[in-house]
């Protein structure tokens, strides 16, 4: 996931790059999440336009982090807790009343945010 200011210019330039096109998109009050996707391979990249941001984003402030999916979260989070690695809580992301992802994040020994997602839906 990136932050980006310019949904459009953004757009463009993943579609032109790598040709990858819109393959879901969903408005928040404070933000828009936006999936960008092709035919050719299951890799996504998510943009992440915050309304009313219209600083540039300085490295280092922004949200990036590595993603993964697993087939049984929940076993998953606790196997991770018992050799000490610390996850956090197991979130349930909804949008309009359906569930999108549940997830839980950990950390590296750098701080670095890792992403864990159950496999389903959208994430593979």
């Amino acid at each position: 996931m990136i932050r980006v200011l310019d949904e459009a210019r953004s757009i463009d330039f993943y579609n032109k790059a790598f040709g990858l096109e819109v393959a879901q998109k969903l408005d928040f009050e404070t933000f828009t999440l936006i999936y960008l996707s092709n035919s050719d391979t299951p890799f996504e990249v998510e943009l992440t336009i915050n309304k009313g941001r219209t600083e540039p984003y300085a490295l280092g402030d922004g949200y990036g982090h590595l993603a993964v999916s697993v087939a049984d979260l929940d076993s998953e989070h606790d196997r991770l807790g018992a050799i000490g690695l610390n996850p956090k809580k197991i979130v349930e992301f909804n949008h309009d009343g359906s569930m999108i992802a549940r997830f839980f994040f950990i950390e590296d020994p750098d701080g670095y945010k890792i992403e864990v997602l159950q496999r389903g839906g959208r994430f593979k």
